[in-house]
């Protein structure tokens, strides 16, 4: 063959190359979305859909990344935990999402860990949560205990000078781990086992009225009462609605809720509710440019004036857009590139500062309380100084206390165990 041919062909190698290179990088960035849409967790996932819907719309209006646009892929897991897990399967092996915004309650995320660690997978979960758990492949972005539920405790105690703990929670693992921890943490301030009262219903659970009698005779022993409330999804709405039948205020025992905001306040006459509370990192009347930015574009995405934000929002917001940043930095959505690329981004949050990546997969927050108002906002009534990097393992359960998590090499442990200097090997440990 001539010199002329083999360069010939060498060429046409070459742009065959450069021209499958150039297909590949148009291909879609393809975006799992893996929220209920139905069922009793749809008053709250439904909203974060749309949000992630908007924050896409809004990155492939200002060209994608690096080039490339964003594709959703919306599934319905039905809040059906199960599905949840069925749902992730085809997100990542079916659909071959590069990543996944998904999931509301732990027990949903747990049943998601194990398959997106399987097919290593990328999972950005925008949710307060318990704790005590740090996987490679799931990033932390609502609070965890130390940046939401302990705040909250010293609030209560400090400031209201609480003394009596009603420690109220949907059945189900986010709410009995936090009260594990709380219990301890209420305990160990020198709180009297007497002092404490835990109470689990269903998740959907409508009828209050006796559980709401056993609070409020709890809360008559002359001891300043409050209820510290892990009560998630529709179940939300007869409670509040009982505790106002049975006139429970917030002067006489007031509640602070870890799961309730602005969207779920949007169902209920709030007139009742006024000075109950709520512990978020993130309220829809905070005074910032990015907010109103925020707010403004929600409004116009939704049609609605009167449409709310809310906290595991803000989280998406901040989640998306330091998947944005990490998938620059990597050049790439491979992810293990990805993964790497994105410990110590920073982006803004929607409070007017900053969150930041760490290297256990948790970012930081500011923590902030606020106090129901008669319109379905919420008055900021106390906040952190400065912002609080979340702990994956906590420092009052005896199995969690000696443990941290470090995604960087070459540790590269979600459970390193600093007495023993060893690493467990999984996401989370057994006894939680």
């Amino acid at each position: 063959m001539s010199i002329k041919k083999h360069v010939k062909l060498g060429l046409s190698a070459l742009a065959l190359s450069v021209s499958l290179n150039s297909v590949a990088a148009e291909d879609p960035i393809k975006v799992g979305i893996l929220h209920s849409l139905s069922g009793t967790m749809a008053i709250s996932e439904s909203t974060l859909k749309d949000t992630m819907l908007m924050l896409i719309e809004k990155q492939n209006a200002e060209g994608g990344i690096m080039g490339r646009q964003l594709e959703p892929v919306v599934v319905d897991p039905a809040s059906n935990w199960p599905l949840f897990a069925e749902k992730a399967r085809e997100l990542l092996a079916k659909e071959k999402v590069d990543v996944i915004f998904g999931n509301w309650t732990s027990v949903s995320r747990k049943s998601v860990l194990p398959v997106v660690e399987e097919l290593n997978g990328l999972l950005f979960y925008p949710v307060q949560y318990e704790g005590e758990e740090s996987s490679e492949n799931v990033f932390y972005t609502g609070a965890a205990p130390n940046q939401q539920a302990i705040p909250a405790v010293d609030y209560l105690m400090n400031e209201i000078g609480v003394e009596r703990w009603v420690l109220a929670g949907t059945d189900y693992v986010y709410p009995r781990t936090t009260n594990k921890i709380l219990e301890t943490y209420l305990k160990d301030a020198g709180v009297s086992a007497d002092d404490i009262m835990i109470n689990y219903t269903p998740f959907g659970h409508s009828n209050w009225q006796s559980i709401v009698s056993d609070i409020k005779k709890f809360g008559s022993a002359g001891k300043k009462t409050a209820v510290v409330s892990t009560i998630n999804g529709d179940a939300n709405v007869p409670f509040y609605r009982e505790l106002a039948n049975q006139g429970i205020d917030a002067a006489d025992i007031p509640v602070v809720a870890f799961s309730v905001g602005e969207q779920e306040l949007s169902g209920i006459d709030t007139g009742p509710l006024v000075g109950h509370l709520a512990a978020w990192n993130y309220f829809m009347s905070v005074d910032s440019d990015a907010n109103y930015d925020f707010i403004d574009a929600w409004v116009a995405h939704t049609g609605k004036e009167d449409a709310v934000t809310n906290d595991p929002m803000e989280a998406h917001y901040i989640g998306f857009n330091m998947y944005v940043e990490a998938v620059r930095k990597a050049g790439t959505t491979d992810v293990e590139a990805v993964k790497d690329a994105i410990i110590g981004v920073t982006v803004p949050n929607l409070t007017g500062g900053y969150a930041t990546m760490m290297p256990n997969h948790h970012i930081t927050k500011p923590v902030l309380i606020g106090e129901i108002q008669d319109n379905g906002q919420f008055s900021v009534v106390w906040e952190t100084p400065s912002t609080v990097a979340g702990d994956a393992w906590s420092d009052f359960l005896p199995g969690s206390k000696d443990l941290i998590s470090d995604w960087r090499k070459p540790m590269k442990c979600g459970n390193f165990n600093v007495v023993t200097g060893s690493c467990g090997g999984k996401a989370e440990v057994a006894s939680n």
